[in-house]
């Protein structure tokens, strides 16, 4: 996610813990992150709109208030992400295609606005080392945990190792890559605005990454600075009527239902 750099971004959040074994995860993250850690916490009270709950070695991002929706997390073992690992059509995949997949190729990407990493899980179930690099500190502490979860789980430990990430805002960490041996081959941008699928998932998520994060306002320098940097192609996801991003012309798209990608080609992947 891209993100305004102040550290409004942070404010009313405070870090909990629901059971021991996550109070000194708790502890160590509110340290971390400059945020009060709670003893005790209750949803209802809403003296603080969102939480940050430590449990077991896993981390969720919970709104407060009655009417809250339930919590926000990086899932990369189980329920949807599980689903389409197993049943979501591998190579068939327009992301697949999107970002130059094909016979033996597995290019290494850059997902740049990696959010709860789900795109960049799936690319890396297909065969591709990716790097996850996302700037909000919450969104963050999320992936982290999932992450640390996906390599602990035999199932999953091999895609996961091929998932690494990092904590830095995207426009900089790209600007700062001089030697053409850390380029990525692909870089890979979903901007969070604008959004049109209707599911209540998705719908609940937004309200908490706006919270955290704020509308992405900065799609087009981000855009420029991956194509300063990226070997062979950018590749950015849109919702399937929404606009190019300004700035350069897309080399071509690929289209699906609710969604599509727009593809800048900069030299042949091989």
């Amino acid at each position: 996610m891209i993100q305004d750099s102040s550290d409004s971004m942070l404010a009313g959040i405070a870090v909990c813990y629901a059971d021991d074994a996550g109070q000194e995860d708790a502890s160590s993250l509110a340290v971390r992150l400059g945020l009060p850690l709670l003893e005790v916490y209750d949803l209802r009270d809403e003296q603080f709109s969102q939480l940050l709950i430590c449990e077991s070695g896993t981390r969720r991002l919970q709104q407060t208030g009655r009417k809250a929706p339930g919590p926000v997390l990086a899932d990369f073992v189980s329920g949807a992400v599980a689903h389409r690992r197993k049943f979501g059509g591998g190579k068939g995949q327009m992301i697949a295609k999107a970002v130059g997949i094909k016979g033996s190729v597995r290019p290494q990407v850059a997902d740049v606005t990696a959010g709860l990493g789900r795109d960049s899980f799936v690319l890396a179930t297909l065969g591709c080392d990716v790097q996850m690099v996302e700037r909000s500190p919450i969104i963050h502490a999320l992936l982290e945990s999932g992450l640390r979860q996906a390599q602990e789980d035999p199932e999953v430990a091999d895609i996961a190792a091929r998932m690494s990430l990092i904590n830095a805002d995207s426009i900089a960490w790209l600007a700062g890559l001089s030697g053409d041996a850390d380029k990525p081959q692909v870089v890979y941008v979903d901007p969070m605005f604008p959004h049109t699928d209707k599911s209540a998932l998705v719908k609940k998520e937004m309200r908490v990454f706006r919270d955290v994060v704020g509308d992405d306002q900065d799609s087009a320098a981000l855009l420029n600075a991956a194509l300063q940097r990226a070997k062979y192609r950018v590749v950015v996801k849109r919702p399937r009527k929404a606009p190019a991003i300004v700035g350069q012309a897309p080399s071509y798209q690929l289209n699906g239902k609710s969604s599509r990608y727009d593809i800048y080609t900069l030299k042949s992947l091989s």
